[in-house]
This record gives structure tokens, C-alpha cells and sequence, in this order.
């Protein structure tokens, strides 16, 4: 009899509820989203298993919750949400992983499929020598260590300042680019060195910079709201975070956090859950330094925005405004929310781990960029490489039962090793070209381990978001060229 036979509760076509039966110390039951096809890959590895784990957590309310993209990660899966009551709960760095507030920056232009596509080669070129990427790739920006403390007080609002981008920007930013809480001091000497000479650089893995094209528009008054007129219209997708930074912080507080357990006696099924209560010094403490690392991601994805609008700038001999290069959205997917939500009709002030998932907070949101308070957040989705990408937005439905929560992309089917196994043979950049997408890396060996067919449909995976009512289709984009870190 298969793992799970018998341990999963249908509820509706596309959510499943492991039960608190499942395994005695469960304080919430578990809950799924997914249709029948993407539950038999989920049901593969062990991140069930770890949705369960999760609801061991002091503190925890509702469910224990699962996105559609869910894959196994450290302690939480990734596509895992959970809240904590902050008067008596905890937070878990497991609950935001090690690249803290990898998200993704959508740009709009007013550039059509045509004429980008008879400059896709140089445009490409351009942007790659214009964007440090790679495995421990350095930027062009150097900061001293006061000037790296103010980047992580300040965000995008510090590059804004020294020039990067617009106040335009931070109005579509989540947090308009800085969270509030955030203190230098709890972040360590090394992670600061590490950090220092990364800021504005892609990296490598997952982390890409791609050139669309909008093939569907779902929503139009939504997807006006955005800037997003037309089918053939040109966008910019940048999908990175907080680099080297954001790991060792995660590094250092996953020992304090291990420490911490056995000091206030939490009994955990797993020790990669390691986690204080939030009013604990070391629960504040990693709030404050996990807040840093958020605002470092946020100032990252500022200056490579900065630096492609000039690429653009530069191949098609047009200014910024000329060319309409305007931000449409940046969001966090990994990152813990200290927010008031409602559960069992009362208002709790809780944390929210989203760990590769998404906010998706409804209109009329205080949280919501006024430009955006009738249609609500928008919620960005990247696909794989070789596929497509989403523009949603967040519901209603969301705040009422995911903490306004949606997936963040596709998910993946296999591990990097297996990709690389199963593709052993195939030139990837080649049959991207055959598909008309131009890639451009400075590893073509890792780009099996990031090919389509080591992800989930992303298509797939929206559909159950959608049909469930947590975030809507806004539009969808094909990649035309991709960086790759």
C-alpha cells in the first residue's frame, strides 16, 4: 500500500488535509493544494512529511499549508506556509530558507515582440556584461561597512538614493522596499563580508534575468491597471536575492536556533525546524536580521533593474521614458511577515513563514500600492526557461484561508543531480534556440540542472491557484532570451 493510502482527506478537487491523527503532537491539521495529477508527484518525495513536521511548531494556527509547487526543502517544503501567534508562538528559519526574500521584479516596456526580437542577440549580450551573474560573482558597486549597514537599514530605498532606479519603484515594492524592522547589529561580520562585494549580481542556481513577451491576457482591467496593454508587448522578469548574505544569516541563527530548542524545551520531529518563540532575544533577534537580508535582496534587485533599464537603453538608442520601462511589481517569496490576519473570526497578530510561496493580499489591502487597491496585489509567477510565466493577483479567498498566501512558481519534479543525469547528452541552450529562446550563461554545463523538464508545468500549477480561488490569472509571458545565473 502506497506511503500516504488512507492518511490523505479529500476535500475538494483540489485540497487535501492530512489530518492531526496522522501523527500524535500535530497541533493543526495539514492542507494541500493540488488537483489528483500534481498530488502523485508530490506524494514522491518527502515533503508531506515535512507539511506535517511543520505542524509540531508552538504557536501554529490553521492549517499547516502546502502551495501547489510544493518540493522537499530544509525543515519547512519549499511552497510551505505557516502562521504563529506572536504572544506565544515561534519563528522558524526553516520557515524562510537559506535565500532570504528571493523574489521577483516584473518590468513592463512599451516594446513590441518584433522589434526586440530582431535585437534579441545584442540585447542579450548587453545584459549579461551589464549584470554580474554567476557562482560567487561580484558587482560593480563596493561598499564600506557603514555603507553596508545602510544597505541593510534602508533597502532599495538605499539604492533609489545613490541613483538606481526611482521613487517610482519603491511604491510597487512589497514593503516599498524596506522592512522597518530591520538592525544591522544582529547581522554577523561574515555574513557582511559576504555580502559586501555581491550587491547587484544575479547568482547562480534558480536566479535568472529574462526578456518576455505576453502571449495571454486573462484579466484585462487588471492587466491595464499594470501597464500590460497588448498581446506581443515586451516585459523584463528578475529573479534573484540576497546572495551570500542571506545564507550565512540563515547559517548562523539555524546554531543559535538549535541552541534555543533545548533552552525552552521545544520538542520538534525534526531538528531543521529549529526555531524560538518570536518574543524570545533570539526570536527578535532573527526577525531583526532576517529583515536586513530582506532589505539587501530588495536593494539587489534594484540595481540590476537600474542596469537593465540602461542595456535597454543603450540597444535601442531610446531613453527610459521613451521606452516605458516602468516597474510593475517586486515580491518576496521567502520571508517571515509579522501581519493580523483572522482565525476562528477573531484578529490575531501572527508571523508568516512563506517559504517559496507568495503574498497575495486582496484589494482595497493597506498593504496594497494605492495604484493597485482596486484590482489588489500583483502576484508574479516565473515558470521554468523553456516555458511560461504568470502575472496574477491576490483575493480575497487568499486572506481567509492561506494568511493571503499563493504558490511562487512552478515547483520542482527533480533534484539538480537528477536533472543532470536524466539530460546527460542534450544541449540545452540548443533546443531552447529551436524553441526561439536565446540563452546566455557563463556554465552551459548547469543548464540541465534548471531545463523544463526538471520543473513542474508552471501553467499546471497555476490553474489549481486559480480554480481555487487564492490568486487570479492576470496575463502570461514566454521567455524570448534568458540570463542565467
Amino acid at each position: 500500500m502506497p506511503r500516504w493510502e488512507g492518511h490523505l482527506k479529500k476535500i475538494d478537487g483540489y485540497r487535501w488535509e492530512i489530518p492531526k491523527s496522522y501523527k500524535p503532537g500535530m497541533r493543526v491539521p495539514g492542507l494541500v493544494y493540488a488537483d489528483e495529477a500534481l498530488l502523485e508527484d508530490i506524494k514522491e518525495e518527502q515533503s508531506l512529511e515535512q507539511i506535517a513536521n511543520v505542524a509540531f511548531l508552538p504557536g501554529i494556527v490553521g492549517h499547516s499549508m502546502a502551495m501547489p509547487d510544493i518540493h522537499w526543502g530544509y525543515g519547512f517544503p519549499i511552497g510551505g506556509v505557516a502562521a504563529t501567534r506572536v504572544s506565544d508562538g515561534v519563528v522558524s528559519p526553516g520557515g524562510v530558507g537559506y535565500d532570504i526574500n528571493c523574489g521577483v521584479r516584473l518590468l513592463r516596456t512599451n516594446l513590441n515582440e518584433a522589434e526586440v526580437r530582431s535585437k534579441i542577440r545584442e540585447l542579450i549580450n548587453h545584459l549579461f556584461n551589464n549584470v554580474p551573474s554567476g557562482l560567487g560573482s561580484e558587482g560593480k558597486i563596493r561598499v564600506n561597512e557603514k555603507h553596508m549597514d545602510e544597505v541593510l537599514k534602508d533597502g532599495a530605498y538605499w539604492a533609489v538614493k545613490h541613483g538606481f532606479g526611482t521613487s517610482k519603484d519603491l511604491e510597487v515594492t512589497e514593503e516599498a522596499g524596506r522592512m522597518k524592522d530591520a538592525n544591522p547589529d544582529k547581522v554577523s561580520a561574515r555574513a557582511k563580508k559576504r555580502g559586501a562585494p555581491q550587491l547587484g549580481t544575479l547568482g547562480s542556481g534558480n536566479h535568472f534575468l529574462e526578456v518576455q513577451v505576453v502571449k495571454e491576457i486573462y484579466h484585462q482591467s487588471a492587466a491595464k491597471a499594470m501597464g500590460i496593454e497588448y498581446t506581443g508587448q515586451v516585459l523584463l522578469l528578475i529573479h534573484t536575492g540576497s546572495r551570500g548574505l542571506g545564507h550565512q544569516v540563515c547559517n548562523d541563527y539555524l546554531r543559535i536556533m538549535e541552541q534555543a530548542i533545548n533552552k525552552y524545551g521545544i520538542s520538534l520531529p525534526d531538528r531543521q525546524l529549529a526555531c524560538a518563540p518570536i518574543a524570545s532575544d533570539e526570536g527578535k533577534d532573527y526577525l531583526a536580521a532576517m529583515a536586513s537580508a530582506a532589505n539587501y535582496a530588495w536593494a539587489n534587485r534594484q540595481c540590476i533593474a537600474n542596469w537593465a533599464r540602461e542595456s535597454f537603453s543603450r540597444v535601442f538608442d531610446k531613453s527610459f521614458k521613451e521606452l516605458g520601462i516602468e516597474q510593475i511589481y517586486d515580491v518576496a517569496h521567502n520571508i517571515a511577515k509579522i501581519e493580523v490576519h483572522t482565525v476562528d473570526r477573531k484578529k490575531m497578530t501572527l508571523c508568516v513563514h512563506r517559504k517559496g510561496a507568495t503574498r497575495a493580499f486582496p484589494p482595497g489591502h493597506r498593504d496594497v500600492p494605492q495604484c493597485y487597491q482596486k484590482i489588489g496585489q500583483p502576484v508574479l509567477i516565473p515558470g521554468d526557461m523553456g516555458r511560461r510565466s504568470y502575472v496574477a493577483i491576490g483575493t480575497e479567498r487568499a486572506m481567509t484561508e492561506t494568511f493571503g498566501s499563493t504558490c511562487h512558481g512552478a515547483g520542482r519534479l527533480q533534484s539538480r543531480g537528477a536533472a543532470k543525469r536524466s539530460l546527460k547528452g542534450h544541449d540545452v541552450a540548443n533546443e531552447l534556440a529551436a524553441k526561439g529562446i536565446l540563452v546566455k550563461t557563463g556554465n552551459m554545463a548547469s543548464l540541465a540542472e534548471e531545463a523544463s523538464q526538471a520543473y513542474k508545468d508552471v501553467s499546471h500549477v497555476v490553474d489549481v491557484t486559480h480554480k481555487t480561488g487564492i490568486s487570479l490569472k492576470v496575463a502570461m509571458a514566454t521567455p524570448m532570451g534568458v540570463i542565467k545565473g
